[in-house]
């Protein structure tokens, strides 16, 4: 008997308990607050009532101010209009179950038969699903995360008990000027009809709530449906989270610094560059290039190194990882004749066998002459792909975007290591010196008939001069 009891509170926890817990300390997977100026959100439980809905949706008007109703399905049927008019005057609808019973004491499918029984009385009245549910009492169970996934659960930062008539007027007026700030989700109930509840308690709610909007509209505030709250809010949060995310790169691009200085590597070109160099040793395992060649440990090769200054730049003003990855290779195709022209000249590049780099970014790497490859399984793969997977979190605009892509398809964002032969790399300069030497031609051309076009030109003007 003791074991079952155990079992039944570990249950009830779980269930339960648990993750209304979470939610209502941490947040979880639900809206309580905004993030704005001078917004507030105001949110009426348990109507629609025939008698006190009107007259509230008459006082909302007076004020110009937009109001969230959570409605209970076996309320609100037969009263059709009132939904409407809701709709028609630029309110929110959501759902608040059939009936006002706690997600507790049902099974998951029967939650999930109320939510989608309230839901058509509402697209019945209205022509729209609402996407937006608050669970009677704010009580979640572990399925409603789950089963009610497209729905976004809204709770409150603040509530009053305006449902009891004993608390009055005077006193609801006091709490909830206490409550006048921007950001607030307040809970308030336009019917009185539920357990626990005083029939005639929403007189009350009104009373106070004219003040309250009397107020609120004197300092500044905005009355505004829940759907603005949250757009607001997390508007608020990309801009919060783009200032951070600066002060991120602004602190990685001085590690940057550091490691070229410390690992002396060298600038390819002049101005902004593309990428950097260094000749250093392969520590790899064999790798056998299409061309012939062979790279074993102990061969020199020119490392190369994106600029992330450059790198940060083209992420942020990309609209995913996959369109900064196409960026990127069009500036690595243009570097690509002076990397050349630089490993010629330097006297440290010249026995080297390679032009070696590790990117997550290599879709279509090997039509600029790259040779793509697998990173051998050990520390440095599993090290470099936690390092480049930070660097893409950090500099681009759309991390999110990464990891849908990611999911998509792994292969096109993972580590990979790119060799290009030096035979490859050394056509580069060469491709380079045929062009010039082709626009010098041209030019050349260009110049010589010109000129021939002039004395002939003159030569015609000294015969008519010599005929006159």
């Amino acid at each position: 008997m003791v074991n079952l009891l155990l079992w039944i509170l570990y249950f009830a926890t779980l269930y339960a308990f648990l993750p209304g817990l979470i939610s209502r300390t941490f947040g979880y997977r639900v809206f309580k607050r905004g993030r704005v100026d001078k917004e507030i959100a105001l949110t009426f439980d348990d109507g629609p009532d025939s008698v006190f809905t009107p007259e509230l949706l008459d006082l909302l008007a007076r004020y110009n101010a937009k109001a969230t109703f959570f409605v209970v399905g076996s309320h609100a049927e037969g009263q059709e209009e009132l939904l409407s008019r809701m709709k028609a005057e630029g309110h929110v609808i959501g759902i608040h179950n059939y009936v006002h019973k706690s997600n507790w004491l049902m099974r998951p499918r029967t939650v999930q038969r109320q939510i989608e029984m309230t839901n058509d009385i509402i697209e019945k009245a209205t022509g729209k699903r609402s996407i937006y549910y608050r669970p009677p009492w704010g009580i979640v169970n572990v399925f409603d995360f789950a089963k009610a996934g497209y729905l976004h659960i809204i709770l409150w930062s603040a509530m009053f008990s305006d449902w009891k008539m004993n608390v009055g007027a005077e006193k609801l007026k006091k709490r909830m000027m206490k409550r006048l700030n921007p950001g607030e989700v307040l809970l308030l109930h336009d019917c009185g009809r539920t357990f626990g509840a005083d029939p005639e308690a929403p007189k009350n709610m009104l009373i106070a709530l004219e003040s309250y909007l009397e107020e609120g509209t004197k300092q500044g505030f905005r009355f505004i449906g829940i759907d603005e709250m949250i757009k607001l809010t997390e508007a608020a949060r990309v801009g919060h989270a783009s200032i951070w995310k600066r002060s991120l790169i602004s602190v990685w691009l001085v590690y940057e610094k550091a490691y070229h200085v410390m690992f002396r590597l060298k600038q390819v070109g002049k101005g902004d560059p593309t990428f950097y160099y260094r000749v250093t040793k392969y520590n790899g395992e064999p790798v056998q290039l299409e061309e012939g060649s062979r790279i074993v440990k102990g061969d020199h090769i020119a490392e190369l190194h994106f600029d992330n200054k450059m790198l940060s730049s083209i992420a942020m003003q990309a609209k995913s990882p996959l369109a900064a990855g196409i960026k990127m290779l069009r500036e690595i195709d243009e570097a690509l004749p002076q990397l050349a022209d630089q490993l010629a000249v330097d006297a440290e590049a010249q026995d080297i066998k390679a032009v070696y780099g590790v990117t997550m970014i290599h879709r279509g790497a090997d039509r600029l002459g790259f040779e793509i490859f697998h990173l051998p399984e050990g520390w440095f793969a599993r090290v470099t792909r936690v390092y480049l997977k930070v660097l893409m979190s950090v500099l681009t605009n759309k991390p999110r975007t990464l990891k849908k892509k990611q999911s998509q398809n792994k292969e096109a964002f993972s580590p990979r290591m790119l060799l290009m032969p030096a035979s490859t790399i050394r056509r580069y300069a060469t491709n380079k010196l045929n062009k010039l030497q082709e626009e010098t031609e041209r030019l050349t051309d260009a110049v010589e008939r010109s000129i021939g076009a002039a004395a002939d030109e003159a030569a015609q003007l000294g015969t008519k001069t010599t005929a006159i």
